[in-house]
């Protein structure tokens, strides 16, 4: 019997802002499921995360609101 490949970690695409190598977000709705399960994960307020469409591509980030 053939032996399974393991499988791999999944790394998600991400690009350079300024100097931070940031997660990427196909679209907004992506982006803000992403950052309130991030608060929730984290301990974060609700809502202390934001979303921004990167000037660098057609794709989403997420940033702290301070």
């Amino acid at each position: 019997m053939p032996r399974a490949n393991k499988p791999q970690p999944y790394e998600p695409e991400k690009c350079w802002v300024g100097d931070k190598h940031k997660i990427c977000y196909p679209d907004e709705e992506t982006a803000e499921a992403s950052a309130r399960l991030v608060e929730y994960d984290h301990g974060l307020p609700v809502n202390s995360l934001t979303t921004y469409k990167c000037e660098y591509g057609d794709h989403w980030h997420l940033a702290n609101k301070q």
